[in-house]
């Protein structure tokens, strides 16, 4: 169809950007998928149409030839849901290594960025110019749980590349919003939160998966600047 849209989405091999890029399908959207397993992105695609797009988001050159790929095959891209990113291991300031630290905002900054970089060239020079870029925060980028300090650090760096693209989008109709979530029940956090022997309370992943949608469904002119979804009695309010 001439109106359907497209948007792409990392991460989308497992977790949220797994459940976010189904429901976007199921939509749909014509959904490119990036991840570094081929496997894992075939997986998420079942038997739709979704282009499948293998890259590692830390490698610039590799992201540039997954979106320009993704480009040439739709001739727009309307939205990207800037997804991956990874954690460490709950570690003291001290005890924990430069190398891991520097792992850590590898993909959870430089690889955003890579990504919401190459989404802004293709938006703002198609035409009609604009689009959508919405950046996965987390509930970590307003308040940290301990031993977390290279995962927040990276989640309030995405804050201010929110709104840093929020800002230069403006001129070139190209808004970003950020979704910061807390405790959405992936495979990975529901056998991280049982193994702690103190298992917090979970959502559905679908919850946040039809937030998304929500946010790139936005009329234009309007943008979802921010949106907190979380499990309601998770430690949050009151954290610290």
């Amino acid at each position: 169809m001439a109106d359907q849209k497209s948007i792409l989405v990392t991460g989308a091999g497992s977790g949220i950007g797994r459940a976010t890029a189904r429901r976007f399908i199921a939509a749909g959207w014509r959904v490119g998928l990036i991840g570094r397993g081929e496997d894992a992105l075939r997986e998420t695609a079942a038997q739709s149409e979704a282009l499948i797009l293998p890259c590692d988001v830390t490698d610039a050159a590799a992201v540039d030839a997954a979106f320009a790929t993704a480009f040439a095959t739709w001739g727009r891209l309307d939205a990207l849901f800037n997804n991956a990113g990874r954690g460490a291991p709950p570690t003291m300031p001290d005890e924990l290594s430069p190398a891991l630290f520097a792992e850590v905002i590898a993909v959870n900054v430089t690889g955003m960025f890579h990504c919401a970089s190459a989404a802004f060239r293709a938006m703002r020079h198609q035409s009609p110019q604009g689009g959508r870029i919405i950046n996965n925060g987390s509930i970590a980028a307003y308040s940290p749980r301990e031993g977390s300090i290279a995962y927040t650090t990276s989640k309030h760096a995405v804050t201010g590349l929110t709104r840093s693209l929020s800002l230069d989008g403006r001129a070139f109709n190209i808004a970003c919003g950020q979704i910061d979530i807390g405790n959405a029940a992936t495979e990975l956090l529901t056998q991280v939160s049982s193994a702690s022997g103190n298992p917090e309370p979970l959502m559905d992943v679908s919850v946040v998966a039809d937030a998304v949608l929500h946010m790139a469904s936005m009329p234009d002119g309007a943008n979802t600047q921010f949106m907190t979804v979380m499990a309601t009695n998770m430690p949050f309010i009151g954290r610290g």
